[in-house]
């Protein structure tokens, strides 16, 4: 379908659809606050990761600190991780899709700039809340009132400006990555707003507050950030390689999979609650399987072939290792949802190994490299290729060290703990060489992401050095005096 549409009956004549520069150029500087706040956050997120990982084997560390104990990092640094980091890298990569693929510039970019702003405020809000030991309890919910406020009303204004951009858009056509994109910005205001207010503003009786909490889990990670991270691979992958994506069917069935199944999971089957509770749950996790498979052909079928040419570009480097930390990822999730080996795994160091490799192994490194690739483009500022190169292989490395020792430390536990002849003290020691090698892990994530903190904000002090520049040349230029006729 061409670009620019028909005039309408009313003889109101076609918009002509801007320039792929201009449309970089109206999106630059709310995506430079979503991807410089996201890279201080990762960076900040691992500092308390890794505090975290120490303390399980080295308890002496930082004891005397009531702020950094286990109780108050350990939540810091998840809500930090998912809130501060990964959602703006999503969102910003998002925010730039919807003008490409629609063809037109941002629409209300200081709307956007004042969400991104009211977001990150809302996630320092969190961070300092939760050091201080202000939690709620719930799991993904920890942070207090004042930061929930914030950050719902800067996801609004967000989703205002990209509602806005879809709705003047000159390219008519809907690209499967649009649905996705579009039913996350929906999504998250939807189940953030329900929580809330059923958890802690009207706060519901006993066992359903556990429920609407697992809820709500299973919605962000599984469906929100599955939208928002798939809908970014289905675009990247073709984008990158030249290519049209092999299947919209296929795109459909991966995209209603993922809003009628993973909605429903997330309850373990040992929870206290009716049993056609925990067993609906442990079905849509296997339905689940039917979306992930989608996925997998249709970017298997795009890929065929091109294989060394996906490799040879950076950027699609960190999407498709995302690509294989969300089959692995959604793998492990449906092992944790079944009856067996769930019951085994459910409350060992495997659910973090889960976590880990969902939110940072699928969703950041597919967020970090649609950043890597948009970053020139909206900046005007090369990147330096090393070192991307090296912050993609500290990554990898990183996420491998951290989560492989934890899913072979929770299965040792798992087997331990079903017997009841095996001491818990055993228990325990048998998984602190796991868990050693998994702080090395967090020591190169963190690594890799003062990496990313260095190739965003170099790129953010190349601008703000030109600007400056550009300021002191025009207030120091000399007055030309016209000569008056005599």
């Amino acid at each position: 379908m061409n670009a620019t549409f028909a005039a309408s009956p009313s003889n109101i004549p076609a918009r002509t659809p801007p320039t792929p520069a201009d449309v970089d150029l109206s999106s630059r500087t709310p995506l430079l606050w979503l991807f410089g706040g996201a890279a201080f956050w990762l960076l900040l997120a691992s500092v308390c990761a890794l505090i975290a990982s120490i303390k399980f084997h080295g308890p002496g560390f930082l004891a005397d600190q009531a702020w950094l104990t286990y109780g108050r990092v350990r939540p810091a640094a998840w809500n930090v991780l998912l809130y501060g980091g990964a959602m703006p890298a999503g969102l910003g990569v998002a925010l730039w899709m919807l003008c490409r693929l629609g063809a037109t510039r941002l629409a209300l970019p200081t709307l956007a700039v004042a969400g991104a702003q009211l977001w990150h405020g809302g996630v320092l809000v969190g961070f300092v809340a939760l050091l201080r030991g202000a939690n709620t309890g719930f799991e993904w919910l920890e942070m207090p009132r004042p930061a929930a406020v914030l950050l719902f009303l800067g996801y609004l204004l967000l989703c205002g400006a990209a509602l806005a951009t879809t709705r003047r858009r000159t390219e008519r056509a809907f690209y499967p990555s649009q649905w996705f994109l579009l039913a996350a910005l929906f999504w998250f205001p939807w189940i953030y707003s329900t929580a809330n207010l059923l958890l802690l503003v009207w706060p519901v009786r006993g066992v359903t507050q556990s429920v609407i909490a697992w809820w709500y889990a299973a919605n962000l990670r599984v469906v929100w950030l599955g939208l928002v991270g798939v809908g970014l691979i289905f675009y990247f992958v073709p984008k990158l390689l030249a290519r049209p994506l092999h299947s919209r069917a296929l795109a459909g069935v991966t995209f209603g999979g993922l809003v009628l199944f993973g909605s429903w999971s997330g309850i373990p089957g040992s929870a206290p609650v009716p049993a056609w509770i925990p067993t609906l749950s442990s079905v849509a996790v296997v339905l689940g399987l039917v979306p992930l498979l989608a996925t997998i052909l249709n970017c298997w079928r795009t890929l065929k072939g091109q294989g060394r040419a996906a490799w040879a570009d950076v950027s699609l480097r960190f999407v498709l290792v995302g690509l294989v930390a969300f089959v692995i990822a959604s793998l492990m999730y449906a092992a944790l949802g079944a009856p067996y080996p769930g019951n085994l795994w459910q409350f060992t160091w495997l659910v973090p190994a889960q976590d880990h490799l969902a939110i940072y192994g699928f969703f950041v490194m597919v967020a970090t490299g649609g950043v890597y690739h948009l970053l020139p483009r909206i900046s005007g500022r090369p990147l330096c290729a090393f070192c991307v190169r090296v912050h993609f292989w500290v990554a990898v490395t990183g996420i491998v060290l951290t989560v492989l020792p934890l899913a072979v430390a929770g299965t040792l536990q798992g087997l331990k703990l079903a017997d009841a002849t095996v001491p818990f003290t055993a228990t325990v020691n048998s998984t602190l060489m796991p868990l050693r090698i998994s702080t090395l892990g967090e020591l190169l994530v963190l690594f890799a992401n003062f990496i990313f903190v260095r190739n965003v904000w170099g790129v953010l002090g190349s601008l703000g050095r030109a600007r400056l520049a550009d300021f002191w040349a025009a207030g120091t230029a000399p007055v030309k005096v016209e000569e008056v006729p005599g």
